[in-house]
């Protein structure tokens, strides 16, 4: 087993705040669920919800030998069933956060002249939740084009550090993309001279050349 930094996101998104107060509560089961596991877990940022405990988005950093493998359980969309705490008439029952995981970023992977970076207004739910400041940053890797956007968090140093892992895991699925490309190409082209017209053939014991 080896050793690995990554950070988690609980985010509510752009559901109600019920979702809000899911995300406040499942972060502490998480966080014992993983420090059970004997890793080290740090809430790096937290975005207040409504009201108070509730969150609409936390940040953890999560290290320890096979953080990945111990963290995959979680990772997705969780659903939490039961009554809302604020709409006690509210007929919905099934709450929805999510959970994401990203290789905590390294301050020095890009180089400056290659990254575009932005800053923008964040957009939000509306009401007291719409960010007034430019703390939204979006990243372009210009030799590729590829392009990642943060605004979940109010720092825009934060925002900035999600963007660009982002942007590092779009890099890297795009790598894989290409290495599985060249592999189906060898593969197609290991078929075509196993089919194809041989130039030279070989048979028997001795390896004789019959052409």
């Amino acid at each position: 087993m080896s050793d690995a930094t990554l950070w988690l996101q609980l985010s509510a998104g752009r559901c109600p705040a019920e979702c809000e107060w899911v995300v406040g509560r499942l972060a502490p089961i998480l966080i014992r669920d993983l420090m059970a596991q004997k890793l080290a877990v740090n809430e790096i940022a937290r975005t207040p919800g409504a009201h108070g405990g509730d969150a609409r988005s936390i940040l953890l950093r999560v290290s320890g030998a096979d953080a990945e493998r111990h963290v995959a359980s979680w990772l997705g969309t969780i659903q939490w069933t039961g009554a809302s705490p604020y709409r006690p008439r509210h007929p919905r029952k099934n709450w929805f956060v999510s959970i994401a995981a990203f290789a905590e970023p390294a301050a020095d992977r890009w180089d400056d002249s290659a990254v575009r970076i932005e800053t923008l207004r964040a957009s939000g739910p509306g009401g007291q939740h719409v960010n007034k400041t430019e703390s939204a940053v979006r990243v372009t890797h210009l030799p590729t084009g590829l392009s990642a956007m943060a605004q979940e968090e109010r720092s825009q140093h934060l925002n900035r550090r999600l963007a660009l892992a982002r942007l590092a895991e779009q890099f890297d699925a795009r790598a894989a993309t290409q290495t599985r490309a060249a592999d189906t190409a060898r593969w197609r082209q290991h078929t075509r001279l196993i089919r194809g017209n041989p130039v030279r053939v070989y048979r028997g014991a001795d390896w004789r050349r019959e052409r």
